[in-house]
């Protein structure tokens, strides 16, 4: 390997149980063996493999805010409608706004807000006139809170045994991303203190707030963040939860909880982007790290886990940092800059630009460090390059370093880059490369982050990805960015409005599963049945068609389900067309099993009278008795023809040949019941 060095031998024991950092004497640096040792060393094992013993050892601990988009006519502090989406190039005009940071009441600004105003972006919204008004875009105050929203926010408090305010006060949340053209957002609490009951504990919540949508990203290129403002001030409710799950299955099972909760009422909108979710992740010794909108709760396990073994590692190189530095004030980065063309760095990832300025940095005694694991496929450099990105807007690549496991630049390079800097044994060096307006501020983050690892995990705001790791995302937002609404008057909620609002709600989840499991019904479908809200209708064919409920639900859960991941929706379709289709069957004197076949041609075709699809499937009717009169036929055909003693293979053959003319005229139970009477093998269909 290029840019070995050599270090003294050395065992140093960390603060944290099972911390340690060990060198051999003499033993030359390599970054790959780095990465692997310390990914050992910090004890971190794959999510499939770890047990609750890994996360009692690190401590972990996460909470929930689970963002959901209820189904209102209008927007909430506007006319405006809700639910009507554009694509990113339909729009009537474009705004250009520049963010910058408000005191609090206190007279202190938000760490996230500073961090949002280093970033110098230019914010533009692409505004459909159609989806949004003259209050989107802060030139005139709020409406009213929409009432239809609150309503539906106290309900879905009540349903999650939040205890409701007596008077609504609104206030304002400091947003200096964009994402927001006020630079604040909306928000109410609606109910505090409930609880939710899972498989098996009870989480806490922490309250549910009433709250307006954020615009949608369409992308953040350089100083450049471009949004749509048609999800700006749709109704949106927060659930939030205590830091009470102690393994990441339980965090999923939680979001899922919250979810179906929130679905079981009818009031909220579903599919991409109506549900959201923020997951607040630490560990032992660590801090509240939030990971930001995660759009699926099936990446909850891997992130929370990653997550807490990132901030495990953090620990690590703080103790490693610790031990080198007695005092963390006399740690001091140096830099200059050189010509990209004396390195040959072209061939790197530095763009041929003669407005690119590159820079050579160097990190006293961070050997060893750039190269340590943090999370899978991922190393602390790693956490340089993506602020860089995140506050000095400097897009990737934007930077390489000394223990990069490929060797990028070459023992030479590096060699010359030490001379340079004048390093000395034990120091690690960056070079990084950006425009010349970005580099004071990439110098300063550069240094942070370093200064950051001494104390150990920053409080910040990551992104999600599907992999189950994090990338930086802003600066965790603090309490200093809230204050009151002075455009809002409070709203005062009357005890009759609320048991009314009580009196109309659905069952809980949780007694909604006991059903399910009183039904005998499959557990492989729960989540399908809840997540699409389907036990009404489960019930209603129930009761009014006496089908058993165990068949409605396979054919939802399975059928259905199948259906929607081979074909697109298509207009005309819903749920509701199941049960038409089952009351054509049951007034047409005709079995359930059809239901499978037609119910493919009536997903594709809703249009469709199901008499036509009888005609599409080469459907004919026939009556039961015509059917079980053909069965003495072929039990004596089959005798003539077998090869095999096997009695059983008999009925099987007999019911394959008879099982065309079967389905839809006779049960297929009643008919294989009469083919082993006749063949004479009832006696072992019954055991």
């Amino acid at each position: 390997m290029n840019n070995r060095t050599d270090i003294s031998a050395k065992t140093v024991i960390l603060g944290p149980p099972n911390f340690y950092f060990h060198t051999e004497m003499k033993q030359s640096f390599d970054p790959r063996r780095n990465y692997a040792e310390t990914r050992q060393k910090i004890g971190y094992v794959p999510r499939k493999q770890a047990t609750q013993d890994d996360y009692d050892r690190i401590g972990f601990m996460s909470g929930l805010e689970v963002h959901q988009q209820l189904k209102t006519r209008e927007k909430l502090f506007c006319h405006c409608p809700a639910g009507i989406y554009q694509k990113a190039d339909d729009y009537d005009a474009e705004l250009i706004r520049h963010m910058r940071p408000t005191l609090s009441e206190l007279g202190e600004y938000d760490g996230t807000a500073l961090m949002e105003f280093r970033t110098r972006k230019n914010i533009i919204y692409r505004i459909k006139n159609e989806t949004a008004c003259t209050y989107d875009v802060d030139d005139t105050p709020p409406f009213p809170l929409n009432p239809e929203a609150l309503r539906q926010a106290i309900g879905i408090s009540l349903l999650s045994k939040l205890k409701i305010v007596g008077e609504v006060h609104i206030t304002r949340k400091q947003y200096l991303d964009g994402s927001i053209p006020t630079g604040f957002q909306r928000t109410a609490i609606i109910g505090i203190e409930g609880e939710i009951k899972m498989k098996h504990k009870k989480v806490r919540l922490i309250q549910l707030s009433l709250e307006e949508d954020a615009c949608r990203e369409v992308s953040d290129i350089g100083h450049v963040r471009i949004y749509r403002t048609d999800r700006l001030g749709m109704p949106l409710i927060e659930t939030v939860t205590y830091p009470d799950f102690k393994n990441p299955s339980e965090v999923r099972e939680g979001a899922d909880y919250i979810r179906f909760l929130n679905r079981s009422t009818g009031n909220v909108r579903t599919g991409i982007g109506s549900t959201r979710a923020d997951v607040n992740v630490s560990c032992k010794g660590g801090t509240r790290v939030e990971i930001k909108g995660v759009a699926h709760t099936r990446w909850m396990p891997e992130l929370t886990h990653n997550e807490a073994f990132r901030q495990w590692a953090l620990l690590a190189i703080r103790e490693i940092l610790n031990q080198r530095f007695k005092d963390p004030a006399d740690w001091k980065m140096t830099w200059r800059e050189v010509k990209a063309k004396d390195f040959k760095l072209e061939n790197l990832g530095v763009p041929k630009n003669a407005d690119l300025q590159v820079y050579l940095v160097n990190l006293p005694q961070f050997q060893g460090l750039l190269s340590h694991f943090t999370q899978p496929g991922k190393m602390f450099a790693d956490e340089f390059t993506d602020r860089l990105k995140v506050i000095a807007c400097i897009e990737k690549p934007n930077m390489i370093h000394s223990e990069m496991p490929d060797g990028t630049a070459g023992e030479k390079v590096w060699n010359k880059v030490k001379s340079l800097l004048g390093s000395k044994e034990g120091d690690a060096q960056i070079i990084f490369w950006g425009p010349a307006d970005d580099i004071k501020t990439a110098l300063e983050t550069i240094e942070e982050r370093c200064r950051m690892a001494f104390t150990g995990v920053p409080n910040e705001t990551r992104k999600s990805f599907a992999d189950g790791t994090t990338i930086f995302e802003r600066v965790l937002p603090g309490a200093d960015r809230m204050y009151p609404d002075t455009d809002s008057a409070p709203i005062p909620l009357e005890d009759e409005t609320i048991r009314e609002i009580e009196g109309t709600l659905p069952k809980l989840v949780a007694e909604r599963i006991e059903q399910l499991m009183d039904w005998k019904v499959p557990e492989d479908t729960f989540t399908y049945l809840l997540k699409k809200n389907l036990l009404p209708l489960i019930e209603r064919i129930r009761s009014e068609l006496q089908i058993p409920a165990r068949f409605t639900a396979t054919l939802l859960a399975h059928t259905l389900k199948h259906l929607e991941g081979q074909y697109p929706l298509m207009p005309g379709f819903s749920s509701e067309k199941v049960f038409d289709l089952l009351k054509f069957l049951k007034d047409s004197n005709l079995d359930l099993s059809l239901a499978r076949r037609m119910l493919v041609h009536l997903y594709q075709h809703p249009k469709m009278d199901f008499e036509s699809i009888l005609v599409t499937l080469n459907f004919k009717r026939i009556p039961a008795e015509e059917i079980v009169a053909k069965v003495p036929y072929l039990v004596r055909k089959y005798r003539e023809i077998r090869t095999s003693p096997d009695d059983k293979a008999g009925s099987r053959w007999i019911m394959g040949n008879l099982s065309k003319l079967a389905t839809g005229n006779i049960p297929m139970r009643e008919l294989c019941e009469t083919v082993m009477k006749t063949s004479g093998q009832v006696d072992k269909m019954n055991e």
